[in-house]
């Protein structure tokens, strides 16, 4: 399977949007707002909308203060909500999808909300998950380990370095030990000596330091290539961290390279959505409205997809 996003404009004036200052719920009388409004204070506490961040927008509307004013290839910002498919890439059908706020976090999120609710539904479990590197955090490739679903998702990864020096990469994890191995062979620990107090040891949460010898860091022909502003050199390991050399090491296979293709169906459906079928602007306003013009755009998408599958009765007689 397949998962992507994309960007459609809600029936919000982008001429004159609110700044957030002038926003303020107390005001707002629940009985005479209208029915976009009611709905986005309903969300407020959902995940895909107010509590997928807890920044707020720059720009609000008060005719649907639940779109997203967000801007699509650096172009021209706008409200939108976000259109989140996920797709059969043997066939190329919509197999769920989930109206979001249009920030990564709901989009990503939406996810695991669309996976659950197909494996409850129709009992579908993906061997793998094909996606673009905004779903490449550590919590969503633990999240998809964990269930054994294998990750074609590139990793966001920024303990790159920039000035030429060895990166977290350049290093060997040596999981059985709980260390990192240089280049030269030598180990950075986290611990050196066993501790009788079990709060002072490893937590297993969050970001472990692990560090070489002073002494031995000193010493090594490597040091200028290593850390030449520093006594010792030292890396840090996140919490989701096996679940990231895991993805990182599919992407050396050759299936990672085969499944870059399967994942311009959900792109074409996209483009389907909105040239063929002319979805560039949202009829309805509110997260309810979105998510009919979703769904039905989405069962007109298959109904054609299907209609190439099975062709009609007459077809096959002529035939």
């Amino acid at each position: 399977m397949a998962v992507d996003a994309s960007l459609i404009e809600a029936d919000a004036n982008r001429q004159y949007p609110a700044p957030k200052e002038e926003w303020d719920l107390a005001r707002v009388d629940v009985n005479a707002a209208p029915r976009a409004v009611r709905e986005y204070l309903d969300t407020l506490d959902e995940a895909a909308f107010g509590a997928a961040s807890d920044v707020q927008p720059k720009f609000m509307s008060f005719s649907d203060p639940a779109s997203q004013w967000a801007a699509a290839r650096k172009g021209p910002a706008f409200f939108a909500y976000s259109d989140n498919y996920l797709i059969d890439t043997d066939h190329g059908v919509i197999v769920d999808v989930e109206t979001t706020r249009s920030i990564r976090q709901a989009e990503v999120g939406s996810t695991r909300t669309m996976l659950t609710r197909v494996k409850n539904k129709f009992d579908l479990h993906p061997e793998r998950l094909i996606a673009d590197t905004a779903y490449g955090s550590g919590p969503m490739l633990d999240w998809l380990v964990k269930r054994n679903i294998v990750p074609h998702i590139l990793v966001i990864d920024k303990a790159g370095r920039t000035d030429g020096t060895w990166s977290r990469a350049n290093f060997d994890w040596d999981a059985d030990n709980n260390q990192y191995i240089c280049p030269e062979g030598e180990a950075l620990k986290q611990f050196r000596r066993n501790y009788s107090d079990p709060n002072r040891g490893p937590t297993g949460k969050g970001v472990a330091k692990y560090q070489a010898l002073k002494h031995t860091c000193q010493a090594c022909p490597s040091k200028m290539k290593c850390r030449p502003n520093a006594d010792a050199r030292k890396i840090t390991r996140e919490e989701h961290e096996d679940a990231r050399d895991v993805a990182r090491a599919i992407r050396k296979t050759r299936q990672y390279k085969v499944s870059s293709k399967p994942r311009k169906k959900v792109e074409m459906l996209f483009a389907h959505l909105k040239r063929i079928l002319g979805l560039g602007r949202l009829r309805l306003r509110g997260p309810c409205g979105a998510n009919d013009e979703f769904l039905l755009a989405a069962t007109a998408q298959n109904l054609r997809k299907l209609a190439k599958i099975f062709p009609a009765p007459q077809q096959m007689r002529k035939a």
